[in-house]
């Protein structure tokens, strides 16, 4: 009995060494993660729109209104010192930049508006305002706008920007306005 029991004592004492213990190599390696579920697709661009047709500034200006493009104010007035008709070297360079913008749109049809301050008579700037218009025209004609697309009024100082009886406010009005007036065919 002693025998067994001893047994009995051993066999318990070696039955929890060998679930726990090492058997004699390196321990198991960690379970390996679980394979990584790749990212769904993202989803596919939707449908463009049909674009529209791309309208340049030409087409554009051509289909509208005449009107409405002398509001945009696409050609720039030039300004005239006291009793003046000759053009200031600023002056000629913004009839450049208006010449280049007549030559672009070749369908525009222009008025040049010759306009004074209020000082002198109905008559005398009346023949003043017609002088500036005559100015700019010849001047556009020169860097080559067809000068049948322009026109020339005198307003003499019947149409001022300005009501004010000041030098600032004269200077202001002693302007040519370039209106548009009409179209051609265009190209």
């Amino acid at each position: 009995m002693r025998r067994t029991s001893a047994a009995l004592i051993l066999a318990a004492a070696l039955v929890p060494a060998c679930h726990h213990g090492p058997k004699g190599g390196p321990p198991p390696a960690p379970p390996a993660p679980p394979p990584a579920v790749p990212a769904a697709p993202p989803p596919a661009p939707a449908p463009a729109a049909p674009e529209a047709p791309l309208v340049d500034d030409y087409g554009r200006l051509l289909s509208t209104a005449s009107d409405e493009i002398e509001k945009m104010g696409l050609l720039a007035d030039i300004h005239f010192d006291y009793d003046k008709a000759e053009l200031r070297e600023g002056d000629r360079q913004i009839l450049a930049r208006n010449a280049e913008t007549l030559k672009k749109f070749d369908f525009l049809k222009i008025k040049v508006e010759g306009h004074c301050d209020e000082r002198g008579s109905v008559e005398y700037n009346l023949a003043l305002g017609q002088r500036r218009a005559t100015a700019a025209h010849d001047y556009l004609v020169s860097l080559g706008v067809p000068a049948d697309r322009l026109q020339t009024v005198s307003y003499g100082k019947e149409v001022p920007l300005c009501q004010e009886s000041t030098e600032e406010c004269w200077a202001r009005n002693r302007r040519d306005h370039f209106a548009v007036v009409g179209k051609t065919r265009g190209r």
